[in-house]
């Protein structure tokens, strides 16, 4: 098992450490319900350290990544960063990524920790096409840091006051130095709210993450774990891989159309998905459950003729809207909004209906 450089803070802080991709990770500090209000109030701060971090570097490696991904890297200029995806021949997602243009030369990608070694075998298994092109895995040495929340850049202010925050448009990304070392500040983030995550070698992850803490006190900053990470995406509609997305799926059939360019040259899965965009077939969408009952991952979805339909991808009990939501996959003629549709859990069938994502509109992301 791998710890990252925060593990020591957050076992004397009193996490409850779990093992997720390979790394023991904190999936909850005060409780996930507390956790999740602290993002949504005021702000949370994240370790996570156990993503995937790879530099691709040279003439190419532009025309590489455009060749692997669905989204069009031409788009993006330095200090841009871009969610994209990685797919099989056959239209299936290998993951999905961030990739930050650092220059015309140098791109900083960031991927799935339960996908890293995946993802890098599967790129460098395609770099022999483009020659001079550097595939270099820096997982180990680097953290990273999220701090979401309306407060959050409020709070980065104090650490960075030298660093023009508001100049920092979503996706974009800006470098700055932290006792002594170089950190990338970067407005992503996976909850829905306004926030940055921020890179930096191990060594100054410790010094950043107390610096960031007691900035927040005044604020209600909370160090938050993976489960309210999952809650608060998942009201967000954001796709997991291994849940919404995986190697069996399509994105045209996860909601992704939008980072799938076909306008652009040739990449990897592109055949496949203009077969599945002429004949599109299942989708995903939104869902909510009538009661208190949760609907959780592989639970069968019916529609109200007791006809299989599809599964549920994601579910929980919503700490904002407290009902129980989820995602599902299911037969494309069910996924219009308001559609009543049957949920199976431990054996009976429970009423709901079909939702828009996302469950929860945020304003702080303007």
């Amino acid at each position: 098992m791998k710890k990252t450089a925060l593990y020591s803070w957050h076992e004397q802080a009193g996490a409850k450490i779990i093992d997720f991709g390979g790394y023991l990770m904190p999936v909850q500090y005060a409780g996930i319900l507390a956790e999740h209000k602290a993002v949504r109030s005021a702000a949370g701060l994240f370790d996570v350290s156990h993503m995937g971090n790879f530099y691709v570097k040279g003439a190419l490696a532009k025309d590489f990544l455009q060749s692997m991904t669905t989204n069009d890297l031409n788009k993006a200029r330095d200090g841009q960063a871009q969610y994209n995806l990685m797919l099989y021949p056959s239209g299936g997602i290998v993951d999905d990524l961030i990739i930050y243009r650092i220059d015309s030369e140098t791109f900083f990608l960031i991927v799935n920790a339960s996908n890293a070694e995946k993802d890098f075998a599967w790129l460098q298994q395609h770099l022999g096409a483009f020659e001079g092109v550097a595939l270099e895995d820096h997982t180990d040495r680097l953290s990273l840091i999220a701090l979401q929340g309306p407060l959050a850049l409020d709070i980065l202010a104090t650490v960075f006051p030298s660093v023009d925050l508001k100049a920092l448009g979503s996706f974009q990304f800006c470098t700055a130095l932290f006792n002594g070392s170089e950190v990338i500040i970067a407005r992503t983030g996976y909850t829905g709210e306004k926030g940055v995550e921020i890179c930096l070698p191990n060594e100054a992850a410790v010094a950043l993450w107390e610096a960031l803490v007691e900035a927040g006190k005044e604020s209600g900053i909370q160090p938050v774990g993976l489960g309210a990470r999952d809650t608060l995406r998942l009201e967000m509609g954001y796709s997991l891989y291994g849940h919404e997305i995986d190697q069996e799926t399509n994105p045209l059939e996860a909601r992704l159309k939008w980072v799938v360019k076909m306008e652009k040259g040739h990449f990897i899965g592109k055949e496949a998905c203009q077969q599945v965009e002429r004949h599109l077939q299942r989708g995903v969408a939104g869902f909510s459950l009538e009661g208190r009952v949760l609907p959780r991952q592989h639970f069968r979805v019916f529609n109200t003729d007791h006809q299989e339909i599809g599964w549920v991808c994601s579910g929980t009990l919503s700490p904002t809207l407290q009902e129980p939501v989820g995602t599902c996959n299911i037969i494309r003629q069910y996924t219009s909004l308001g559609t009543s549709i049957l949920v199976e859990v431990r054996g009976a069938l429970h009423p709901g209906s079909i939702r828009a994502l996302p469950f929860v509109t945020t304003t702080s992301l303007a």
